[in-house]
């Protein structure tokens, strides 16, 4: 019987796949190059469309003179940095301290192989049509997230060849993030494969043909935004290349084009992230607001395409929003939060959203009661969020560690434990009075 399941499992994916895999090599060669050639133009425009963005915020005008608008000045910026001296430390590890960027930048493009821009379209001048995607696989999501975790390695390669303390500190940050939010992030994502029944990307925006998994997955695509901040490093999580306490980070030694490659990764990888939302929460390349229910056109032909960057340009001023808007986080209050906050929501979520469908495909229950569960489960996630940590005891004794024999003594932690939130205010038991004002209170004590 199982093996009966598995083999009818491997039909329908066949199935499902038949449009893939049957292009000719030259297709293949100019999909690859257009995703290249999209993914630098976009990075060039973000780094612009920032600029703009953050000056307007800050009441500044921004890059206005390169070109018009300013839209060459990431041209310009990119020409300037491969123009500028290549420094290598000599405390370095020359051959990783190379090979670094070089690894965070490829899976950034590696990643957007199996993202669905549109539907199946013909080709100019051709009788042949093709998907606008350059493959597909059952399990396209899992490699995405695969293909993205081997790109930290890149930053934490980086950190630990420059041979400096802070460069291997904003690693040793990277990689703690990675694994932190990674999990929250894969999490996020179970309950759309279990309401899509797929991990293809081409599968999963066909099953939100009626109604996109950001409306009813509201929990899934929460957490999977806040995770898809913490997995780009990008402000207000952007502790690894921290300037106030790191210098900058990761990439303090880098400089001329390993540094551009370095930026060039973050951007594609703001990019991929807001890709793979569109595709998962929002209906990826289907048109918004239904208007394929006004015009039969809107999800045709390369129209689309249209509708996904769309999506995707407002995930990016959504990242970009919160750079102009948000201070950096603490670093414990950043992990405490991944750890403590949006990991056992996920769990809980999780396991609500498999018993909600398991239900409502058995028709073992009225609707109504399913809502009024999720609306119970709501206000829990709430308390979580708002209550979960015990209250800390500021007037018990401070906790001392004992010395072990023939070790190091170990100094005692701040009065009432690790310190949490803003500082204690200053408080003196007697007024402090400049030399100025105490001698012209003696002068009219005198005269009195």
């Amino acid at each position: 019987m199982s093996s009966e399941l598995v083999r009818l499992g491997s039909v329908l994916a066949a199935d499902d796949l038949s449009a893939f895999g049957k292009d000719p090599w030259w297709l293949v060669i100019i999909k690859a190059v257009v995703i290249f050639l999209v993914l630098v133009l976009l990075t060039l425009f973000n780094i612009w469309w920032e600029r703009r963005v953050v000056a307007r915020m800050q009441h500044r005008i921004g890059p206005n003179v390169n070109g018009p608008f300013g839209l060459l000045q990431s041209l310009a910026d990119g020409v300037k940095l491969a123009l500028k001296e290549d420094l290598i430390p000599k405390a370095a590890d020359k051959v990783v301290f190379l090979l670094a960027p070089v690894l965070a930048v490829i899976p950034a493009f590696v990643t957007f192989s199996v993202i669905p821009f549109g539907p199946e379209v013909g080709l100019p001048w051709t009788d042949r049509t093709t998907p606008l995607q350059l493959t597909d696989m059952p399990v396209a999501v899992l490699f995405v997230m695969a293909i993205a975790s081997v790109g930290i390695y890149g930053i934490v390669l980086g950190g630990w060849s420059s041979g400096s303390t802070y460069s291997l500190l904003g690693g040793l940050r990277s990689s703690a993030q990675m694994i932190s939010y990674e999990v929250a992030m894969g999490l996020a994502l179970v309950a759309v494969f279990l309401y899509a029944g797929s991990m293809s990307t081409s599968e999963i925006v066909a099953a939100q043909d009626d109604l996109w998994f950001g409306l009813i997955l509201v929990p899934s695509f929460v957490i999977y935004t806040i995770a898809m901040i913490g997995e780009t490093n990008r402000a207000p999580f952007d502790l690894p290349e921290a300037e106030g306490e790191l210098v900058g980070g990761f990439h303090t030694e880098y400089s001329s084009l390993k540094f551009a490659l370095f930026f060039l990764a973050e951007y594609i990888n703001m990019a991929t992230v807001s890709a793979l939302a569109t595709t998962l929460f929002l209906g990826g390349w289907h048109a918004p607001f239904w208007i394929d229910e006004v015009w039969a056109g809107a999800n045709e032909g390369y129209v689309p395409v249209i509708w996904f960057f769309g999506k995707v340009l407002a995930f990016i001023f959504f990242f970009i929003w919160l750079r102009g808007s948000l201070p950096r986080l603490r670093y414990d209050q950043f992990m405490a939060f991944g750890w403590k906050r949006l990991i056992p929501i996920a769990l809980v979520w999780i396991i609500a959203v498999a018993t909600i469908r398991t239900i409502s495909l058995n028709d073992g229950i009225d609707r109504r009661y399913l809502l009024i569960g999720i609306g119970v489960l709501a206000v829990g996630f709430l308390l979580l969020f708002l209550f979960g940590e015990e209250p800390v005891d500021k007037d018990a004794p401070p906790a001392v560690a004992e010395a072990t024999p023939g070790g190091f003594p170990i100094p005692p932690l701040p009065t009432g434990g690790p310190v949490r939130g803003a500082a204690a205010p200053l408080t003196f038991d007697t007024p402090i009075s400049s030399p100025a004002t105490s001698g012209a209170g003696k002068e009219a004590h005198a005269d009195g």
